[in-house]
């Protein structure tokens, strides 16, 4: 057997040496691989729709604008009527407003409180509809896409209030008593889904506080346009540019 010289065993420990900090260097450099989950895949199609959502609104936007520029220059050539424009543009921003009367295919809610003789005795503020029950009602049917709501024939805007006043609400300054017939237009599945569905707030007062709530699907609701008057105290326009 050859005897080790101490230059062969400075060479054997030298590689040792290397191969560790090798070992070691390669183990850092692993990059985590998160594991793929059915809540990562779902997290992750909720931002591909939202992504693709804000693209269409904004190619929406840049059709719009488009629409305008192509509308001045025509005003400019002389090929259009000022007055006829300004009257279609006027339409259109009451159409968006909501001081239209506008049809289309959606659904009727019908809320009424729970007058059944095993309601009373318990506990009786559950029994019946309150306010914030109409919004909440509101709030996910404007979430569905709702694009026109009214409660009895009273047009919901951003600015209509809808508060209590004992046994009835009012809503844009009217009395209003039960039963409430909610109609909202738009896609009429989304809508009776955004109320029916286990876990919505619909689904709850129906089927746990036992509130009266109908809804059926209509092809053609008409909602009529706001009738009040819109004041703003504090907002003021901010001009373009600004």
């Amino acid at each position: 057997m050859k005897k080790w010289n101490n230059a062969n065993l400075i060479i054997f420990t030298f590689s040792i040496l290397l191969g560790i900090i090798i070992a070691i260097q390669f183990k850092q450099n692993i990059s985590y691989i998160a594991p793929v989950t059915l809540s990562s895949i779902q997290a992750t199609r909720n931002e591909i729709n939202a992504l693709n959502k804000e693209i269409e609104e904004l190619n929406a936007m840049l059709k719009d604008r488009q629409a305008k520029i192509e509308m001045l220059e025509s005003i400019a050539s002389g090929d259009e009527n000022i007055i006829d424009i300004l009257q279609s543009e006027l339409e259109r921003n009451k159409l968006i407003a909501g001081f239209k009367k506008v049809e289309g295919p959606g659904i009727v809610i019908k809320m009424e409180d729970n007058l059944s003789e095993d309601a009373f005795g318990q506990e009786y503020d559950l029994d019946i509809i309150h306010d914030a029950d109409v919004l909440r009602i509101i709030n996910d049917l404007r979430a569905a896409g709702a694009e026109a709501i009214s409660i009895n024939e009273q047009r919901v805007l951003s600015i209509s209030e809808i508060k209590c006043g004992g046994p009835i609400i009012r809503i844009n300054g009217r009395s209003i008593a039960t039963p409430f017939y909610i109609k909202a237009i738009g896609d009429p599945k989304l809508l009776s889904a955004a109320v029916n569905a286990p876990n919505t707030y619909g689904y709850a007062l129906k089927y746990i506080d036992q509130l009266n709530i109908e809804t059926s699907i209509e092809e053609s609701i008409t909602i009529p346009g706001y009738m009040g008057s819109a004041s703003f105290r504090y907002a003021k326009p901010i001009k373009e540019g600004d």
